[in-house]
C-alpha cells in the first residue's frame, strides 16, 4: 500500500537521504516531521551556501536593498585600513602621478588627434594642433597614451615608426631652449653651436631640404604646458609651429594649454598663412564621467574602500565646481586620511569590555548589521563630505549650515519635492512635504504663520525664489541653490542624511 512504501526505507526522502554526505546517512530518517520544504528552508535553496548566505542575488531582480547591498559588500572583501601595505596601494591608486591602465571618457578626443597624426604619417607630411582644456580634463594623459598608440599603428601598418619628442615648457630654463631639445631629437643632426639662435636657424635649414636627400624620418613633438613660451613678442610661439609650414618639414606638433583661444590671440600670422593649427577642445568631466573614472581607477583593488554614495558626493561636487579629476582625486585622498585618523582615535579609546561587545554583537549578527560593520572600514558619506569642506567651502554652504533647524527642514523637503524634475510647486505642497519629514522624525512642526514667513527668510537668502500670490499656500515656490550644495551642506548631520536619502 502506500502508506506502508512512505513508511519504508524505499520512500523518496530516502533516496534525498543516499544522495547526502556520510553525516546526513548517520542521523535518523524523518520523512514528514522533519523534512522542509524548499520554498521555507533558506538553507535548501540551489543558490544558497552551507550557512545559509546567498550564493548569487542576480536572480532575483524583487529582494531587498539590504540584500542587493549585502551582495555587493560581499562580492569584495572590506579592506583593512590599519594594513599599512593596503593604505598604500590605494592612496597610490588615487594619487595624480598614478598613470590609469586606460583613459576613459576621452575616447572621442583620443580618436581625433590619433587620426590627424596617421593622416600626417601617411602622406608624410607636417602638422599642427592644440589640445586645450581646463586643468584637470586629461589632456597630458591623454597624449602620453597617443604616443604608444601611434607608434603601434605605424608598426602594423608598415610605415616608418615616427620619432616621439615630448616637452614640458617648465622644464626648460629659457623659452628658447625648446629648439635645442627639438635639435638634439632630430635624427638627422649635425653638430651646431650651443646657442638657441643657430638651433633654430638649422632646424629652418633641415626642413628645407629634399627629404630624399636627408631621409628625415617624421617626429611627433609634443609640447606641454604651452602657456610657458608666451613670451612679449610672442617669436618662440610663433616659430615653434612655422617649423610645421616648412616645403620639407618632418615635424607633427602637438602643444597642449589651458587657454581654449591661444591660437586665435597669440598666433595671428600662420592663420593669414593658412596654416592655423587644429583645435582639439577637451570639456571639463561631468558627474558621471567623474564617477566612471574614480570606479576604472578602484576596480583594480582586490577590496572594497568606499561606500558608493560617498563616491556619488564627490563626483557631484567636484563636477558642478569645475570638473577637474585631480581635484576628485584629491578629494578621495582626504576622506582615506580622514578615516584613518578616525580609526586610530577609536582604537586608542578600545577597551576591553568593548571589545568583547562587538565579538559578541558580531557572533549574532544579521545581513544590515554586517553592513553597518563593513561602514565602519569603508569611506563613509560623511567623511567624504568633510573632505569636500576642506576643499571647496562656499557662502552658500555656510548660509544653509547656519540656518536653524526648521528652515533646514523646509529645505530639505524643497529638494526631495524638486527631484522627480519639477521646477516649481506650491506652497501648499511643500508644507505637505514638510509636514511628512517631520511626523517621521517625531518633531512638532511650525504652523502656517511661521511656515509662510519661513520661507520668506529663504526667499531673501537667495535659497528659495517666491512667487507673489494673495493666498500664502498658492505662492509658487522654485528651488534656488543645487541639490548637491544642500547634500553637501548638511550630510554631516545624520537627520538631514537620512532626509535626503
Amino acid at each position: 500500500m502506500p502508506t506502508i512504501a512512505r513508511s519504508n526505507g524505499d520512500s523518496t526522502p530516502q533516496k534525498r537521504r543516499l544522495r547526502s554526505d556520510a553525516e546526513a546517512k548517520d542521523s535518523p530518517i524523518s520523512t514528514t516531521v522533519k523534512w522542509k520544504s524548499p520554498r521555507g528552508c533558506s538553507s535548501a535553496s540551489p543558490n544558497s551556501l552551507s550557512n545559509g548566505t546567498e550564493r548569487d542575488f542576480s536572480d532575483n531582480p524583487e529582494r531587498s536593498p539590504v540584500k542587493k547591498n549585502f551582495g555587493k559588500f560581499i562580492s569584495k572583501p572590506k579592506w583593512n585600513p590599519g594594513d599599512t601595505e593596503q593604505m598604500r596601494e590605494v592612496k597610490e591608486a588615487l594619487h595624480v602621478s598614478t598613470a590609469p591602465s586606460t583613459v576613459v571618457c576621452r575616447e572621442d578626443e583620443q580618436k581625433r588627434v590619433l587620426e590627424f597624426c596617421k593622416v600626417c604619417v601617411e602622406q608624410e607630411k607636417a602638422g599642427s594642433l592644440y589640445v586645450c582644456g581646463c586643468p584637470g580634463t586629461g589632456k597630458s594623459l591623454s597624449m602620453e597614451k597617443l604616443k604608444q598608440l601611434l607608434v603601434d599603428w605605424a608598426k602594423e601598418a608598415g610605415h616608418r615608426q615616427p620619432d616621439v619628442l615630448p616637452i614640458n615648457c617648465t622644464s626648460l630654463a629659457k623659452t628658447s631652449d625648446i629648439f635645442v631639445k627639438i635639435l638634439g631629437d632630430a635624427q638627422q643632426r649635425r653638430k651646431v653651436n650651443g646657442s638657441a639662435t643657430s638651433a633654430l636657424q638649422h632646424l629652418q635649414n633641415l626642413y628645407s631640404q629634399n627629404p630624399r636627400s636627408s631621409r628625415i624620418k617624421m617626429m611627433l613633438i609634443i609640447v606641454d604646458e604651452l602657456d610657458y613660451l608666451i613670451t612679449k613678442d610672442r617669436a618662440v610661439l610663433h616659430d615653434l609651429f612655422m617649423l610645421t609650414t616648412f616645403p620639407f618639414s618632418r615635424c607633427i606638433l602637438i602643444g597642449i594649454a589651458n587657454a581654449i583661444d591661444l591660437a586665435d590671440r597669440f598666433l595671428p600670422r600662420l592663420q593669414s598663412l593658412n596654416c592655423k593649427p587644429m583645435v582639439v577642445t577637451f570639456r571639463a568631466y561631468d558627474k558621471d564621467q567623474i564617477l566612471k573614472i574614480l570606479r576604472e581607477r578602484l576596480s583594480a583593488l582586490p577590496y572594497i574602500v568606499f561606500q558608493p554614495q560617498a563616491l556619488e558626493l564627490c563626483a557631484r561636487k567636484v563636477a558642478a565646481a569645475s570638473g577637474d579629476m585631480r581635484r576628485a582625486l584629491c578629494v578621495c585622498r582626504s576622506a582615506i586620511e580622514i578615516l584613518e585618523a578616525e580609526l586610530k582615535e577609536s582604537s586608542s579609546n578600545f577597551n576591553s569590555l568593548t571589545v568583547e561587545k562587538a565579538c559578541f554583537e558580531q557572533q549574532t549578527a544579521t545581513a544590515p548589521d554586517i553592513l553597518k560593520k563593513q561602514d565602519i572600514d569603508v569611506v563613509r558619506l560623511d567623511h567624504m563630505a568633510i573632505a569636500l569642506s576642506k576643499t571647496y567651502r562656499t557662502p552658500i554652504v555656510d548660509t544653509i549650515q547656519s540656518l536653524p533647524q526648521h528652515q533646514q527642514i523646509l529645505l530639505c523637503s524643497a529638494v526631495k519635492h524638486f527631484r522627480g524634475g519639477k521646477k516649481d510647486t506650491t506652497v501648499g505642497e511643500l508644507k505637505k512635504s514638510y509636514m511628512d519629514i517631520c511626523k517621521s522624525s517625531l518633531i512638532p512642526p511650525v504652523g502656517s504663520l511661521e511656515l509662510s514667513t519661513i520661507c520668506r527668510v529663504l526667499n531673501d537668502q537667495g535659497l528659495l525664489k517666491l512667487g507673489q500670490s494673495r493666498d500664502d499656500k498658492s505662492k509658487r515656490v522654485t528651488l534656488r541653490v543645487d541639490e548637491a550644495d544642500v547634500t553637501f551642506a548638511l550630510q554631516g548631520i545624520r537627520f538631514f542624511r537620512n532626509c535626503l536619502q
